[in-house]
């Protein structure tokens, strides 16, 4: 079996996660800018995050034998605070890199009049850089938040094959069905949808479009999400084509149009632990 999750925040997990995903047959992660759980107090450690995932983050992933991509945005909720205001100029500079391969997470977490100033802007540096656009459907009040992300992206003049809405569920799913979005789905132990749920979603709405992932960040989630979700679709009678479209097939098509996705295996770093801080990719000697 094959997996690429295509949601998963790898900078709030462990490198024996690396090693159990690798071991379930994740062979690619994409690995989209969020909320780490408190407050930012300044641009400047936006740019030291974007940096680790630019950076530091492919480095830990291929030691495993994972190819590590990232999606990078001001993330919805802390479009809010003016203070993080700044992080829409230093965007461009970042969505140029090889290995960015989205936009996102931009969208909706309050639905304020700044988190939709900021997840236009963003729509239309994906637009600029040629990049599909991860959109985050909030948690409080979905159905409103996905029809009003809807309505944002359909103004902004993006293609919607190019969108993913995430984090949908019963009520949602069929508002974006029949838009040409793409429909993602995050797999927890206790929120947002299940294993056997998402089987139901997709034997009511078929395969085709649909991404699933374990976003794994920092609350209670499980890394390995993706595989039990595969394990579950074969419980339930589909077979093993269905499982590698919707785990493998789908998300190298909707982030391949980034044009920046490698699913080769990475070269094996030699010896354990050589990164030496930033040594290793700033070309400085090891202590």
């Amino acid at each position: 079996m094959r997996i690429i999750d295509p949601h998963i925040h790898m900078s709030s997990r462990t490198t024996q996660d690396y090693e159990a995903m690798r071991a379930a047959g994740v062979r690619a992660v994409v690995e989209p800018a969020f909320w780490q759980g408190q407050p930012r107090t300044s641009v400047g450690t936006f740019v030291d995050y974007f940096d680790a995932l630019v950076g530091w983050e492919p480095y830990r992933a291929g030691r495993f034998g994972i190819r590590h991509h990232c999606a990078l945005a001001l993330n919805p909720r802390e479009a809010n605070d003016p203070r993080c205001a700044r992080v829409l100029d230093l965007l461009p500079r970042y969505l140029a890199k090889d290995g960015v391969v989205a936009v996102g997470e931009v969208g909706f977490d309050a639905m304020t009049v700044e988190e939709e100033k900021a997840f236009g802007r963003q729509v239309e540096l994906a637009l600029a850089n040629d990049l599909p656009v991860l959109v985050h459907t909030p948690h409080r009040d979905k159905v409103t938040g996905t029809r009003r992300s809807l309505d944002l992206l359909r103004s902004s003049g993006i293609p919607l094959e190019r969108v993913v809405l995430d984090h949908l569920n019963e009520p949602t799913a069929g508002l974006v069905r029949d838009t040409g979005a793409w429909m993602g789905f995050s797999i927890y132990p206790e929120t947002k949808m299940d294993e056997r749920r998402m089987v139901s979603i997709l034997r009511e709405y078929g395969t085709d479009r649909m991404l699933v992932n374990s976003a794994a960040d920092w609350g209670r989630s499980d890394p390995l999400a993706t595989r039990s979700t595969a394990e579950a679709m074969l419980a339930a009678g589909f077979d093993d084509d269905a499982v590698d479209q919707v785990l493998w097939r789908n998300p190298a098509r909707f982030y391949g149009q980034s044009g920046r996705l490698f699913l080769d295996d990475p070269e094996p770093a030699d010896g354990p632990d050589t990164y030496g801080g930033n040594s290793v990719l700033r070309g400085e000697p090891e202590d």
